[in-house]
């Protein structure tokens, strides 16, 4: 309807080119209609629908030549308009596009999709054509002035046999993923391996709810220890997933996916229970319980409903709240530390002590001591690694000797070998978590060892 027959004789359907050229005739139809003229109205260049459409002309009409799809964006966008205007904001995002637009060619279509997020398609013979151009567009968008610090990222596809170009938008996007607010790298080139790191990542997050359902995720505790008696004196809630095809999965592979995907929340909820409940179980069974601290994610500073929720296992389980310590990340403090200070101060007027990990590893950490209260403090184990060096035997004695004057326990993290004990032990570290006495297992077999 609407259209005559002459009109119809020319659809691609009716061609040879079939599929081909029915998707590249819708894509011809959408770029037509993204805008009056196809372009983006703020900056003038092609929006994302003209951009596919021109990107695959270019790679079907020179499949002998090399071409590369290079993407940008500004690592946290948003804090320029709220910090400077959206007026400053929206005149960046000009200059961006005249950045880009200087090498638009024949041979290369500039494109602006939304926000902060540009485009290139170029012909190039090696990659130093590539690393030239973003070079020199990252050279003028950093020197722009502005009362903020401007980063660019830059995401780099190479163009494949078959390779489309909205598959290659995706590439470069995975790349920038890689880099995106880094100070010293602001390009990546997508490798297949990235590819591989997003599906296994999607597949992690597509499988935690059932892996908390049917038991797959469990919970492990690590032992803490007095050196002089090797008594155990608590304990460290840790998580291990137990998949039924892949075994087992260690935390450092899916707790960084967790945060990301906020699902972080939901397995500390989980373990936190778990610790709850067998302390209430074993106080039960005339045991002499050990507190088990629990680690707290950074996360959970946005859930409102965190604080009740532990006084609500401390009151359901009947269990003291100083038998669940909660250990907090050195770097998490550091990131929200007036939220996340409010949370603890009124989980220990509660009862809970608060723990603070990973002690020493580059932050704030002399600061927070000085304006906060602590509980107990976790030496991070790169201080008991490299005990062999004077400097950092200075250190730790130092370090000893302080947290001493200030009243706070000391536990050593990451202890291996008997030369470190001893050392800990002559310079009045008595407490101590790590593989010399016990390695992490099984919340049962904790129990047992009580």
């Amino acid at each position: 309807m609407g259209r005559d027959h002459k009109e119809m004789d020319k659809s691609p359907m009716m061609t040879e080119e079939g599929r081909e050229e029915l998707y590249l005739y819708s894509l011809k139809k959408m770029a037509h209609g993204n805008t009056s003229d196809g372009y983006e109205e703020l900056t003038k260049l092609f929006g994302i629908k003209p951009f596919f459409f021109k990107g695959n002309e270019l790679l079907r009409e020179n499949p002998d030549q090399r071409y590369a799809v290079i993407q940008m964006n500004i690592y946290r966008f948003k804090t320029v308009n709220e910090f400077c205007g959206r007026a400053e904001g929206d005149k960046l995002l000009m200059f961006i596009a005249d950045c880009f637009r200087r090498y638009e060619s024949e041979q290369c279509i500039a494109a602006h999709f939304r926000a902060d997020i540009f485009a290139l398609c170029m012909q190039y013979e090696d990659e130093k054509d590539i690393i030239d151009v973003i070079d020199n567009i990252y050279q003028d968008i950093v020197g722009y002035q502005l009362p903020c610090r401007i980063l660019p990222a830059f995401g780099v596809c190479l163009s494949e046999p078959g390779m489309d170009i909205s598959l290659m938008c995706d590439y470069a996007s995975l790349a920038i993923d890689n880099i995106k607010g880094k100070v010293f790298s602001y390009y990546s080139f997508y490798e297949n391996k990235m590819r591989d790191v997003m599906l296994y990542e999607k597949k992690i997050e597509n499988e935690v709810g059932d892996a908390i359902k049917n038991g797959y995720i469990k919970v492990f505790v690590q032992p803490k220890v007095d050196m002089r008696t090797r008594k155990i004196i608590g304990g460290e809630a840790l998580v291990r997933w137990i998949h039924p095809v892949d075994g087992m999965i260690y935390p450092d592979v899916f707790i960084p996916v967790f945060e990301k995907s906020g699902y972080i929340v939901d397995v500390d909820c989980y373990v936190w229970e778990q610790v709850f409940q067998k302390l209430q179980s074993w106080q039960n069974q005339g045991i002499d319980i050990v507190p088990i601290s629990v680690n707290v994610s950074r996360l959970h500073v946005y859930q409102s409903n965190f604080t009740d929720f532990m006084l609500e296992l401390a009151e359901k389980y009947t269990v003291s709240p100083e038998m669940v310590p909660l250990e907090v990340t050195e770097s998490a403090l550091v990131d929200n530390t007036e939220a996340l200070y409010q949370n603890i101060s009124y989980l220990q007027n509660q009862h809970f002590k608060f723990s603070m990990d990973d002690f020493g590893s580059g932050y704030s950490s002399l600061n927070m001591l000085k304006d906060e209260h602590v509980d107990e403090i976790k030496m991070d184990k790169v201080f008991i690694d490299d005990m062999d060096s004077e400097k950092s035997q200075i250190v730790v004695r130092n370090m000893i000797n302080m947290i001493e004057e200030l009243g706070i326990n000391l536990i050593a993290e990451g202890v291996e070998t008997q030369r470190q004990a001893d050392f800990l032990i002559e310079n009045g570290c008595y407490r101590a978590q790590g593989y010399y006495y016990y390695k992490p297992m099984p919340i049962d077999e904790f129990g047992k060892l009580l």
